[in-house]
């Protein structure tokens, strides 16, 4: 198969020194960054866990970095959505997933729909 190169997505090549997002430092800033800007409502509980919830409630995503199920199938990022028609889903992020990557994750999710 033969594709036009104006179909194909452009190669994107950061410099090097913009690549130190490609490493988690397990912050959670970006997202919650992120969530605080579109008013979720964001909960942190005594033990470290953040829970995040969209304002019209379709939408949860859980921070766990102190959730020992969340540990054991070595996850630290929860996404769960509800669509409105349709059947629930469930994303979860890896211990070494960079937030940078969730948040952008978060952001697509959420770009075509209403606060």
């Amino acid at each position: 198969m033969n594709a036009s190169a104006t179909l194909l997505p452009a190669v994107v090549r950061p410099a090097g020194d913009d690549r130190h997002w490609l490493s988690s430092d397990h912050c959670a800033g970006p997202v919650f960054e992120l969530l605080h800007a579109l008013e979720w409502t964001v909960v942190a509980t005594p033990e470290a866990n953040v829970h995040a919830t969209s304002p019209d409630g379709r939408v949860y995503i859980g921070w766990l970095p102190e959730d020992p199920a969340a540990w054991t199938r070595g996850i630290v990022w929860r996404v769960q959505v509800q669509p409105a028609e349709g059947d629930a889903w469930v994303q979860e992020f890896g211990t070494n997933t960079p937030a940078e990557a969730v948040a952008g994750f978060v952001a697509a999710l959420v770009a075509h729909s209403p606060r």
